[in-house]
Parts: structure tokens; sequence; C-alpha cells
């Protein structure tokens, strides 16, 4: 195996190892509620503070890695995770558990975005294409047996073993990075921009705050004024990146139309289906009474209709294009999302099969496209700024999904029975999803309008 190679796969575990952390505990959050007593907003935060630690973190993993090496800073946050995820099995107390969870963020966020930048600093071009794939099969093989395999652990030994089972992949992780990595420390040590980074994390945490606290205490008064402190974050995070040489985030780069256009059909997608697919779990262990396992099975049909039409988009990106590829995944996405209405008894298999598949499509379209479309125009010191930014978006929207959806229907819930709240907010979600469509549309026109500006 050649050396880019090696690196690739340190990266592509890193990353297997994020998503089953996403997927896995997401099957285990109905038997932590019931354990631990708390709601369904509630146990969102065990997703949502592990993807905080992973957004505090990532930012300062480049300066972290020029500091003490690629090599250190790779076999440290394996190491730190391996701990940290034994401690998250360990809690018995919400509170415990959930800075647990934080601390394993962190940990891993240390090596996503390094890993990912090195890898497209060893991939050009057209090469990226194939790299996306990749990673977007690592990232439908860790939805394809996790959930089955964390329910399997779920029904017959407890939720804790969900997070144990993680172990083994990071340690090995951290071993293939001790042996393998052999990048040189960087003579150039930028200073990172630590005011930047606690803004940008400050505006996240009052976001989701503010989600949170309407969907939990129904306070439109408490949620107004939390929002409202994320907002003055913004606004201070905007006048400081107006006047810092290396701010945290650099918003001019999100000038660039296939980073902005991916990030907002991440939200429509990944994000939305998140959110969808923790709600989905409570309603069919909870509500239609099915097991862990069998919940968890089926995420296999989701991953089996991701993984076909990944391999499909990947080889049609070049001649189909992006916007092509983008609006047959909203469609079908949503179209799958909406079929959830109609599935109200444990008997519904056959249907359930057809709305895993058909989500599973759409997903794996539009992930993937959007992956290879976000860091398509960047190289250099451009694509680590830009890699800073996805990778922080591509955590964010798992927790804004996820809470927006628990939001909605902890809402519906106060006017409707449950059986009408969980059909109305996957139809809402379904609307949601196709929001993007409305840019697609516009795109050639506005695209033939700036270049008629650019000849004068």
């Amino acid at each position: 195996m050649t050396y880019r190679y090696r690196i690739a796969s340190i990266f592509l575990l890193g990353f297997f190892i994020d998503c089953i952390n996403i997927f896995m505990s997401a099957i285990a959050l109905p038997a932590i509620a019931d354990d631990m007593q708390i709601s369904i907003v509630s146990v969102t935060w065990v997703s949502n503070s592990y993807i905080l630690g992973l957004t505090l973190i990532i930012p300062l993993s480049h300066w972290l890695s020029q500091r003490f090496g690629i090599k250190a800073l790779m076999v440290t946050s394996m190491l730190m995770f391996s701990l940290s995820v034994a401690l998250v099995g360990y809690s018995h107390a919400f509170s415990e558990l959930i800075f647990w969870r934080f601390i394993q963020g962190v940990s891993g966020g240390l090596l996503i975005p390094i890993g990912q930048a090195l890898t497209f600093q060893y991939f050009q071009g057209h090469e990226r294409s194939k790299i996306s794939t990749l990673i977007m099969a690592i990232a439908l093989v860790a939805p394809a047996i996790s959930p089955t395999l964390g329910g399997f652990i779920v029904d017959v030994v407890s939720w804790r073993w969900v997070f144990y089972s993680n172990i083994p992949f990071s340690l090995l992780t951290a071993f293939l990075a001790f042996i393998w990595v052999k990048e040189p420390l960087a003579k150039k040590n930028v200073i990172p921009d630590i005011k930047g980074i606690i803004l940008i994390s400050l505006i996240i945490v009052f976001g989701l705050f503010a989600l949170s606290a309407y969907g939990e205490y129904h306070s439109t008064l408490l949620a107004l004024v939390i929002a409202v402190l994320s907002t003055i974050f913004a606004v201070l995070y905007y006048y400081h990146y107006r006047h810092h040489s290396s701010p945290v985030i650099n918003l001019a780069l999100l000038k660039n139309r296939n980073l902005s256009l991916s990030i907002f059909i991440y939200y429509c997608i990944p994000g939305v289906f998140t959110g969808v697919n923790i709600l989905a779990i409570f309603y069919l262990q909870q509500y239609l009474k099915f097991t862990a396992q069998g919940t968890g099975v089926f995420m296999l049909l989701y991953a089996l209709g991701a993984l076909i039409s990944i391999t499909i988009s990947g080889a049609l990106y070049n001649k189909l294009g992006m916007k092509r590829l983008f609006i047959i995944a909203l469609l079908l996405h949503s179209l799958g999302i909406s079929l959830l209405t109609f599935v109200n008894s444990n008997t519904d298999i056959p249907l359930l099969i057809i709305v895993y598949l058909i989500i599973g499509v759409g997903g794996g379209i539009g992930a993937n496209t959007a992956q290879t479309t976000a860091l398509y125009d960047f190289s250099a010191q451009k694509l680590v700024q830009a890699s800073v930014i996805w990778n922080i978006n591509r955590q964010v929207v798992f927790s804004v999904g996820a809470t927006m959806v628990a939001m909605l229907f902890n809402i519906l819930s106060l006017f409707c029975l449950p059986q009408t709240a969980y059909s109305m907010t996957f139809l809402i979600c379904a609307l949601i999803g196709i929001l993007p469509l409305i840019l697609l549309f516009t795109l050639k026109k506005k695209m033939i309008t700036q270049e008629i500006q650019d000849e004068f």
C-alpha cells in the first residue's frame, strides 16, 4: 500500500468511528431516555454534546498539528477517544454522560479535519471524486452495520456496551497512525483564532439551546432570549472576522457557490434525515413496539439504497453535473420521508422497506454530490480553511436536525394525538427537505446573468 493510501485509510477509519458514534448511539437513545428518565428533546444532547466537542476542537486541530506534529495529534486523538468513550459507557448520571460525550467529541475532532485535508492534499483534481466516493461509502457502511449491531447490543446486554464497542476501532486507528504517519513538523506555527473559536461555539450552543428550550419548556420568551444571544454572538463574530487577519472561519469562502450550496443541501438531506431517523426510532420502538434490533435492521436497507446510489452518482458526477444530481436526490429523499406518514402499524413492514430504500437512494446521491462539490474548487491553504468550514457544518447539521425535529414533535404533541404528531412532523420534514430546489431551479439563470455582467 502506498503512503497516500495509508494516510487515506487512517482518515477513513477515523471517519468511520465518527459515523458509528452518530448512528449506533441513536439506536440507543430510547433506552437511555428510559433508563435516565428524560424526554426526547433532552436525550438529543447525547448527540449534541458530542458534536459540540467536535465543533470546538476542529478549528484548533490545524494549529495543534503544526505545534505537535500530525502523527502525535492523530495518536493522541484516538487514545483520548478510547478513554472518554469508556467513561461515557460507565456514566450513571445524565450530566456525567453529557460531559464525557463532549470530551469524546473533542478527542475525535482532532483527527478528522487534518486527516481529510492531508488526504485531499495527496489526491488532486479528478481523483478527489474517487476519494469522496470512498468517504461516502464509509459513511454508508457505518449506518448499515451500526444500528443493527447497536440494536442487538441494547436488546441483549445494555446501551452502555454500544459505547464500549467503539474502543477497538479507536485503538486500531491510534496504532496505524503511530506506525504509518511520517509527516514532518510544520516550519510555521500560525497562532489560532481563539476569540473566533469561542464566538462560533457560543453561536452554536445558544442556537441549539434556543431550539431545545422551546421544544422542552414551550417557552417562547425563553427561546427568543436565547436566540437573541446567539444572534448577538453572530454579529460579534462578523465584526471580529472583518478585523482579524486569519479568522477561524473565513466567511469569504462562503461566496463560493459550490461550497455554500453544498452546505445548505447538507442541512436538508443528512441534517433532516438525522432528526427524522431519531424520531422514527422512537416511533417504531415506543409506539409501534418494534425491538431495538428490529428498528436497526431498517438502516441496512437505507445503506443498501445509498451504497447503490453513491456508486452510480460518483460515476455520473462529471457527466450529469451536480445540479441534476442534487435535484434527483432532494426529490427522492423527501418522497421517502413523506411515505413515513402512512406507517401506522408494526405490520407495515413492506412500506418501511420501500421508505428506507428510497431515503437511502436520495440521501446517498445528495450526500456524495455535496461532499464532492463542496471542496472541488479549493487547494493549498484555502483547502484547509474550506475543510474546517465543511467539517464544522457536517457536524452541526446533525445537531440542528435532531434538535429541530424533536422540537417540532414536542410542539405538535401539545395539540395532536401521538400518531398525528408523528405523521405531521414527518410531513413537515419532507417539505423542508425540498427547499433547495428553489435555488437549484434558478441557478442557471443566475449564472447566465453573472456571465453577462462579467463581460462588461
